[in-house]
């Protein structure tokens, strides 16, 4: 190699060779690499007007704009290829590329399936009970039950859910013996929270449960928000809703994947999803907040009654919860390793969240409670 500033000759031939070759390169067209598409098909477990489908298709359009015209998802929703309540089966079977939904659907699975979202978790909120999942074991545990039941998935929980209300009645309930014999639909452990409060449950999917109350087969449903409640169709077939419960104040939503499909994914792909499930977490929880609030108005409009449910009957579902878990955590190892961790972590959580989070009703009442 010379150290002079000039090229070599040889080198200098090289250069000019080289340079005519870039000249023909950047004369000649330029020819596209085509660059093939991974198509996923998902199903929801919601029907199409319900805002927690849009929620599922807001996720998938995240993942599609961030991959280009790499990874596309396309969302169906409940009924399309398979039942609601059959989702985690075809996901695992392939059938389904992947779906969303929420963890509970899957109790007959494993019931501690239902510990994401069934009951008071100890007391967290449902952030906190994401907190839980992707910071404690939850995570792990999830996977430990999804190997045990051989389902060959990849499960993303997010998006916090606001406090479930109690239920729709055609006639309020005042006290906990008016629940007995009622004709209810609830889903997971809330099953068994209800049955224990006296009354006679049927698990109908979202999309069941209004047909059902108007032809008589139930007297009365919980499903989740104002959104999802009215444009469902509840306040055309019961006026009385009573809100405040601990059956499902701690849930979110699951976005599952084919085991298979997705550890095909190259790694970038891999991550866009992960960061997806993130940003669309937050997206939907301040939607929720938008459209939960402006549909609660509407709700009044129309004339229906929304009702604080008793604290006699708050108390009871805690009583019962106590002994629902006691039941099946001398049933289920799995279930009994679920919440021991779920109590570790919201004992210290929880006393955080306590002493340092002020009453913002106090800061709400000043302002627009009465004088």
């Amino acid at each position: 190699m010379t150290t002079d500033s000039k090229p070599a000759p040889q080198r200098r031939r090289f250069l000019r060779s080289g340079a005519a070759a870039g000249v023909g390169a950047m004369a000649a067209p330029m020819i596209a690499v085509a660059q093939s598409t991974v198509s996923f098909r998902f199903q929801s477990t919601w029907p199409a007007k319900d805002i927690f489908h849009e929620y599922a298709q807001d996720f998938a359009k995240k993942v599609n704009d961030m991959a280009g015209n790499r990874l596309k998802i396309e969302v169906l929703p409940a009924g399309a290829v398979v039942p609601a309540f059959q989702l985690l089966d075809a996901v695992n079977k392939g059938t389904l590329d992947g779906g969303h939904g929420v963890v509970a659907y899957h109790y007959g699975k494993n019931s501690a399936l239902a510990l994401w979202g069934s009951g008071p978790g100890y007391g967290m909120d449902p952030n906190m009970l994401l907190s839980w999942h992707y910071y404690g074991d939850g995570e792990k545990l999830l996977q430990e039950i999804y190997k045990a039941t051989n389902m060959d998935v990849v499960s993303f929980l997010y998006g916090p859910m606001p406090t479930q209300p109690f239920g729709w009645f055609k006639k309020p309930v005042a006290n906990l013996e008016q629940m007995k014999g009622i004709k209810f639909r609830t889903v997971g452990l809330a099953v068994d929270i209800y049955t224990e409060q006296g009354a006679a449950v049927n698990p109908l999917p979202g999309g069941e449960i209004v047909a059902a109350l108007d032809r008589g087969l139930i007297d009365a449903a919980e499903f989740n928000n104002a959104s999802s409640d009215r444009v469902l169709g509840f306040p055309d077939v019961a006026k009385n809703c009573m809100l405040q419960s601990f059956h499902q104040s701690t849930e979110q939503f699951e976005i599952l994947f084919n085991k298979a499909k997705y550890n095909a994914l190259a790694p970038d792909l891999k991550k866009i999803i992960d960061y997806a499930v993130e940003a669309a977490s937050a997206d939907m929880s301040w939607k929720a907040i938008d459209r939960n609030s402006k549909d609660y108005i509407e709700l009044k409009k129309a004339g229906i009654n929304f009702f604080k449910t008793p604290d006699a009957i708050l108390r009871n579902q805690l009583d019962v919860w106590d002994k629902v878990c006691t039941k099946k955590s001398a049933e289920n190892p799995l279930f009994k390793k679920v919440l021991d961790s779920q109590k570790a972590f919201a004992q210290r959580a929880g006393a955080w969240q306590n002493d340092y989070l002020v009453d913002f009703r106090m800061a709400y009442n000043h302002y627009f409670g009465r004088k």
